[in-house]
């Protein structure tokens, strides 16, 4: 029998108004032990009419005790829950599996209040369990479908707390739903968007409007995607919002896209600031016909492909020549003058820089090997790459991929590699000053730009098209060329080759008078100053004083073109040039040699 006198009046009333309540009610002791369960409960549960939870009997039993009425997988977060309100003294809710008399589960929601005497001691813990299977079941079949969608989804509470995470948005970030809970907001963002985000989403709080803001996630392997976050609101029937309800888009494409937009706007308008050479490449000389061979051969693959050529000579176009043939025409051309660039900043202006990467990096840049990215880049003075760099480019070539400075983390990158030089890179290979295997990275398939002196033939239809293109941007009409002009500028060596010619037609063009038809060029400027060599013999014609010069130079080589202490690195001269002058001029380089 049960001794009902362990019942107290409070006690008894709460009972009788528990009992009258439309709902599954029940009270504990301020342990958390539950006492009582009203008729409703009783029934669902399946207790018989003398159970000491039907009359409200405190047997003593500890709280947790009844955690076995519970489907497993609810008793951790319900303990965990329940557990904290006995702590604070607060109230609490949570969502649970309870099984009714016949072994079935149902879901409830159970919200706890505790009822205080007036010095504010806990009497009891007052509860209302409600029915929630019809919406459990539909939040599941939602969260099934979520599951399915492309999109990583989360659902955020009435303060943007953590509830839900679909699985595309677990995979992405790693870890358990509940992991993914525990974690603080916005410790997957990146670093430099989290007070951006933050600020955004604490007005969206408080303004309850519907937001979408830009932010970097971080993935499983730790790089950053660009994701476009939606927030909607949820709201009751009494227009409180319940839930957020956030779809993340990668974006990432998109803003890679926009970047490299924005890096080919400022190579466009470097080479739009920077005149040209000559819009094509003109000229019918044998010479000339060899390397349009090579640029239509090597065109059509992704070969890496290196320039050589005296300064002057074309370089970059035929480069952009070996582009527009590719298939990547229709990407980006990048071209990256590195001598032009401090060697500090090589390695940022190549690959680019986080936020805070150095003194000066006040946010995130895209280098030019990412801006080329589906197209092609183009090194120019290849030569004067500083060593770290010449690092770099190597595992560029090797693995295909880059960092940032202040990164660790590789990017993949789809981009062919045009070199050029007018140096001459064996004989930096040898001095120490170039690293081997990158010129033999670099050298997989080369290509020799002859001078102007070595394609003389082509020197009258330059002419012609050079003053004919300056004649119409000047706005002046001239229909003839002097022949004696002709012939100085096809006697002439043109140490500066076609950029010299170039410039000199220029300068004809803008001093000719405005009636003249006929293009002159002063003869004073094509004048050469006589050289003298080691004997101090003046030298007056060019043929002469270069092949005196050559002949000094291998005799103090003993025949040795190439290298360090070659000829070639004596006077200054590529080596590809020197040996071109060396057969011009008909000299015997193996007479200098020792026997």
């Amino acid at each position: 029998m049960v001794d009902t006198t362990k019942i107290d009046p409070l006690a008894a009333q709460l009972q009788a108004t528990l009992d009258k309540i439309p709902a599954y009610t029940w009270y504990a002791n301020p342990t958390g032990g539950l006492t009582f369960v009203n008729t409703r409960s009783a029934d669902y549960l399946g207790l018989p009419s003398d159970h000491p939870l039907r009359l409200g009997i405190d047997t003593g039993a500890a709280w947790d005790s009844h955690i076995a009425l519970l489907h497993p997988e609810d008793a951790a977060e319900t303990r965990r829950v329940w557990s904290n309100c006995l702590k604070t003294g607060s109230a609490g809710e949570v969502s649970f599996r309870l099984r009714n008399a016949d072994g079935a589960y149902r879901w409830f929601l159970s919200r706890a209040e505790p009822l205080r005497a007036q010095d504010g001691t806990i009497l009891y813990w007052i509860g209302i369990n409600l029915d929630i299977e019809d919406r459990k079941r539909a939040e599941i079949e939602l969260q099934q479908m979520l599951d399915l969608a492309p999109q990583l989804i989360v659902v955020l509470g009435p303060q943007q707390e953590r509830l839900y995470a679909n699985r595309p948005a677990l995979t992405y970030l790693s870890g358990t739903l509940e992991e993914w809970r525990q974690r603080a907001p916005g410790s997957e963002a990146h670093p430099d968007d989290v007070e951006r985000c933050r600020a955004i989403g604490a007005q969206a709080i408080i303004s309850g409007s519907p937001y979408e803001v830009e932010v970097r996630l971080r993935a499983v392997d730790g790089s950053h995607r660009w994701f476009l976050a939606r927030y909607n609101p949820v709201r009751d029937a009494q227009g409180q919002i319940m839930r957020w309800y956030l779809a993340f888009t990668d974006i990432d494409d998109r803003k890679r896209i926009e970047d490299r937009m924005r890096n080919e706007t400022v190579a466009l308008r470097e080479d739009l600031d920077r005149a040209s050479m000559f819009e094509e490449i003109v000229g019918s000389s044998a010479a000339l016909q060899r390397v349009l061979t090579q640029v239509a051969k090597v065109a059509q693959t992704d070969a890496t492909v290196l320039i050589l050529g005296e300064t002057g000579t074309g370089k970059e176009l035929v480069a952009r020549a070996i582009h527009k043939r590719s298939r990547r025409a229709s990407g980006a051309f990048i071209r990256v003058n590195c001598a032009a660039i401090p060697p500090s900043l090589v390695a940022s202006e190549l690959f680019g820089h986080e936020k805070g990467a150095f003194t000066g990096a006040v946010q995130r840049r895209l280098g030019r090997f990412e801006a080329a990215d589906g197209g092609t880049i183009f090194l120019d003075e290849i030569g004067e790459l500083p060593p770290e760099a010449q690092v770099s480019l190597l595992r560029v070539l090797q693995e295909r991929e880059i960092e940032r400075v202040g990164s660790s983390h590789p990017i993949a990158v789809d981009v062919r590699v045009l070199a050029a030089t007018n140096r001459d890179l064996e004989a930096a290979v040898e001095r120490g000053t170039f690293r081997e295997d990158l010129f033999y990275r670099l050298n997989v398939f080369p290509i020799r730009l002859p001078s102007l002196r070595e394609r003389a033939e082509d020197i009258p239809i330059l002419v012609e098209y050079l003053v004919d293109r300056f004649a119409k941007q000047t706005g002046k009409i001239i229909r003839n060329i002097e022949k004696q002009t002709l012939q100085r500028l096809t006697a002439y060596d043109w140490p500066g080759n076609v950029r010299e010619l170039q410039n000199v037609i220029e300068r004809a063009v803008v001093l000719s008078e405005g009636g003249a038809e006929t293009f002159v060029i002063d003869e004073s400027w094509l004048a050469r100053k006589p050289r003298t060599p080691s004997n101090g013999t003046a030298l007056t014609t060019l043929a002469d004083g270069e092949k005196t010069l050559i002949e000094a130079a291998l005799k103090e080589t003993h025949g040795r073109v190439a290298g360090p202490r070659g000829a070639a690195a004596k006077l200054g001269i590529p080596r590809q040039t020197l040996e071109w002058k060396i057969r011009n001029l008909n000299i015997d380089k193996l007479a200098f040699r020792k026997h």
